[in-house]
């Protein structure tokens, strides 16, 4: 008991840090943000990945990577849901474009905006992250584990990835996560790859001993810290983290969103098929778990 009072303590400390060292700011429209004042569930949170590079800041930054993780009341489970950066949608103020132009017009308030207009689901809350902090934080747990699933080269390095499971250091799992090109599911098989980056992250997390471990875990406070960006949504991200110290690996289920690719006027896009509207609803009504039941098509294997 005291072992595990302390372990508390601990977390909360520095938890109550990283809430000092993490850049916070409003990343969602309030025509996005759902209203709370206490960590309850079911929750929505809008997760980006972005491409800015250290080496090159003035290069501007593109939402590489956009899930919405959809926690259901009990915080037993955690649905990653991957949104096609390619797909076809209305832009608020900017007409018809692909989902990921929203986030170099407007950041992330628009990004989020466009994204309630298409689905009608409002966040809790909101996060991005950059390439370096995704690095730095594989490499702090050592590597992780990621299983290659088809032969591929990369377009940016060249390297090659053959089948079978293998250790990866912070970059080669990135650069393997961002691969979409000479893949079956193109783009697709990349949204996957992305959720496989995340379970293996928390694989490693946990065989690691980090969650109750506040020695290793202010090593990863500190080392993400300045590549991090929360929109708590007013919440104390102490409370947060607290209430969501229970979630496994084992306990997230990837979803895609259905659609397809299509070429329009020469251009690639990713439209949305007939069961995608029912997955919108399922989000805002908290009754995912049904849905992905309904719909095992459209479940990753992570």
């Amino acid at each position: 008991m005291l072992v595990s009072a302390v372990g508390i303590v601990g977390l909360r400390v520095l938890v109550s840090r990283y809430e000092r060292s993490v850049s916070q700011e409003h990343l969602l429209d309030e025509a996005a943000r759902q209203r709370r004042t206490a960590v309850s569930g079911p929750l929505n949170y809008l997760l980006i990945g972005s491409d800015l590079r250290a080496n090159d800041p003035e290069g501007g930054q593109r939402a590489d990577t956009i899930v919405i993780a959809h926690i259901p009341a009990g915080f037993g489970q955690a649905y990653l849901v991957s949104i096609p950066r390619d797909l076809r949608v209305e832009i608020p103020g900017h007409g018809t474009d692909k989902i990921n132009a929203a986030f170099s017009y407007g950041r992330a308030p628009l990004l989020s905006a466009t994204i309630t207009q298409l689905t009608g689901v409002s966040f809790d809350g909101a996060a991005i992250i950059d390439f370096s902090g995704f690095r730095r934080v594989v490499d702090l747990l050592g590597g992780v584990t990621m299983c290659v699933d088809t032969r591929t080269r990369s377009i940016h390095t060249g390297h090659q990835f053959n089948l079978g499971c293998q250790q990866m250091s912070g970059a080669v799992a990135l650069d393997y996560a961002r691969q979409r090109y000479d893949l079956p599911a193109g783009d697709f098989d990349r949204q996957r790859h992305h959720q496989q980056l995340l379970k293996a992250i928390m694989v490693k997390a946990s065989d690691d001993g980090l969650v109750t471990n506040p020695f290793k875990l202010d090593q990863l406070v500190r080392a993400v810290g300045s590549s991090l960006t929360v929109d708590t949504n007013g919440v104390p991200l102490q409370d947060l983290v607290f209430a969501l110290r229970g979630l496994r690996a084992g306990d997230l289920v990837g979803l895609q969103v259905p659609a397809h690719a299509e070429m329009l006027g020469g251009t690639s896009y990713a439209l949305v098929d007939d069961p995608a509207p029912g997955l919108f609803a399922a989000l805002s009504q908290a009754d995912v778990a049904s849905w992905a039941t309904a719909n095992p098509k459209w479940i990753n294997k992570l």
